[in-house]
């Protein structure tokens, strides 16, 4: 028996060492339903789940890697990832050289979000002089302007989480949230304390980036995708983490 368990473990490991690694950054800023963090390892989350069908559709073994958003260009630059899910074009001044862009597969909203009762709807340009919730690191063109002229100053915490949970404590009276995030916390908090949508900040069509690199399955992890938004998994996974009614439209202000 005891060589029997031994042959099976060889075997198990000699099939993992014939699988490629491939390298996929995780975002420290990521909390649910994007992704779970623990032990400098995720989980579980919606992001989580697209980068592992990525794997398994191409046959390679996910290796992750946990870093401040910061960090992730400047791990692009270097070569140390292979794959960064969750990005969008609008966020790069210059193409990535290296890297190939997939096709779009999530359709993100940034959203002005209060408590429940402390604002009505309205555009960013009516908000008085005021801190607001944002997340380290993140870049919010829309209210760029209102930055620059002091009306506003950023109260950055490292997590969208936080962000939302400083809200809701008080902390200051508006935050920047992404939808899927918002729709998550809300789910756990009772009417009276769900936060609501002030304004549509900025809209993002988000996908993968692939390294062109002839050692990783470049072509086959985006043919992977087209595959998985053609099919609908992409749009079950982000129904699995909430993502009820997320093409639908939203009628709050607008910038």
């Amino acid at each position: 028996m005891r060589t029997l368990l031994a042959l099976l473990l060889l075997w198990t490991t000699s099939s993992l060492a014939e699988h490629p690694v491939l390298r996929f950054s995780v975002a420290e800023s990521w909390g649910m339903p994007l992704a779970r963090i623990e032990g400098d390892q995720p989980v579980e989350g919606l992001v989580y789940d697209l980068m592992q069908a990525m794997a398994r559709e191409v046959g390679v073994r996910p290796e992750f890697h946990v870093m401040a958003r910061l960090r992730l260009q400047e791990a692009m630059d270097s070569g140390d990832i292979d794959v960064r899910c969750y990005v969008s074009t609008q966020w790069f001044n210059d193409r990535p050289g290296d890297f190939v862009w997939s096709i779009p597969l999530i359709h993100q909203r940034d959203l002005l979000v209060g408590r429940v009762g402390d604002s009505a709807p309205m555009p960013p340009e009516q908000l008085p002089p005021q801190a607001i919730g944002t997340v380290l690191g993140y870049t919010y063109a829309t209210l760029q302007p209102l930055l620059d002229q002091g009306r506003l100053r950023r109260e950055d915490s490292r997590s969208q989480l936080l962000v939302l949970q400083k809200l809701q404590a008080g902390r200051y009276r508006h935050a920047v949230s992404n939808q899927l995030s918002l729709q998550w916390f809300n789910q756990a908090q009772p009417a009276d304390r769900q936060l609501q949508t002030l304004a549509v900040l900025e809209e993002q069509d988000l996908g993968c980036m692939v390294r062109n690199d002839p050692a990783i399955p470049t072509q086959g992890l985006l043919r992977a995708l087209v595959r998985m938004k053609q099919s609908g998994e992409i749009e079950r996974i982000v129904q699995r983490y909430g993502g009820t009614g997320y093409g639908d439209n939203i009628s709050v202000a607008r910038p």
